[in-house]
């Protein structure tokens, strides 16, 4: 299993936040089908202010550019794209992978990593 965790800013607003939150409570099923159909096997969102924090468990043969291109094609997928663009301080028209920046791993308990600085 892969592990990709990711982070977004959204706009500063709390109305706009609180709808935010309102739409992940209710993910079109389509989405969630997309999602699981490209190899992602788990996904969570938190949020912390406006600041959100994803973690994806994928396959191990998940390619990041790849499968996220291939889900960017999937039913309703723009269409949900361009919702949640609203709330996000982005790009409306980046795709999710430039919208979600992905973060690098500096700390895990469970074993020693050799970091780049």
């Amino acid at each position: 299993m892969k592990r990709y965790c990711q982070t977004l800013e959204l706009r500063d607003d709390r109305e706009m936040i609180e709808r935010y939150v309102e739409a992940h409570a209710h993910v079109w099923p389509e989405i969630q089908e997309g999602i699981r159909s490209v190899g992602i096997l788990d996904m969570q969102i938190y949020i912390h202010g406006n600041r959100l924090f994803m973690i994806c468990d994928t396959t191990d043969d998940f390619d990041w550019e790849k499968d996220n291109a291939r889900l960017a094609t999937l039913p309703r997928q723009a269409e949900w794209e361009a919702y949640v663009a609203q709330f996000q301080g982005c790009d409306p028209d980046a795709p999710s992978t430039a919208k979600w920046q992905l973060m690098r791993q500096i700390f895990k308990l469970q074993e020693d990593l050799k970091l780049e600085v």
